[in-house]
């Protein structure tokens, strides 16, 4: 079983503040380990107050759902009550958001973490998150929730 490191962290957030400074955004990055627990977390200057708080939100719900939050999005609309209330579970950390700058981060097959980026547009924080971790050798393809065959690649919903 691998695991997310320090060092890889912030390797992920060195690289996605370098993606965010050539687009002039200023945004907060959160990794977090396969459980949602936060392994790094950096907000720079000039980025707005609440964004580490979304980032970690973000990156949380991509660990621990075992999916990028674009991927959850169709079964959050769906069922939006339980979406809801799984925020509210004795167990939970952090609100479940299904939305784009949620990656779930995995290597050689296996969930070893979530990244989250806020601070940009949505397809921003996106961008930067899926350019980020496929530049880092990180895999991008997820299967769909209970569908069999391929797997779903960036930008395709599920």
């Amino acid at each position: 079983m691998s695991s997310l490191t320090l060092a890889a962290a912030e390797e992920i957030i060195e690289a996605a503040h370098r993606r965010s400074q050539a687009l002039g955004k200023a945004v907060s990055v959160a990794v977090v380990d396969a459980g949602g627990f936060p392994i790094a977390i950096r907000r720079p200057d000039g980025a707005r107050p609440l964004t580490p708080d979304i980032a970690r939100a973000k990156a949380y719900t991509a660990a621990v759902m075992q999916r990028p939050g674009r991927m959850l999005r169709k079964w959050q609309e769906s069922q939006p009550v339980f979406f809801a209330q799984l925020s509210q579970l004795p167990g939970a950390a952090m609100p479940i958001l299904a939305t784009e700058g949620s990656v779930t981060i995995k290597r050689d097959g296996e969930i070893i973490g979530g990244l989250g980026i806020a601070g940009g547009t949505a397809d921003e924080d996106q961008a930067i998150a899926d350019e980020v971790l496929a530049e880092l050798g990180y895999e991008l393809e997820f299967a769909a929730w209970g569908v069999a065959g391929t797997p779903a690649g960036p930008g395709k919903d599920a």
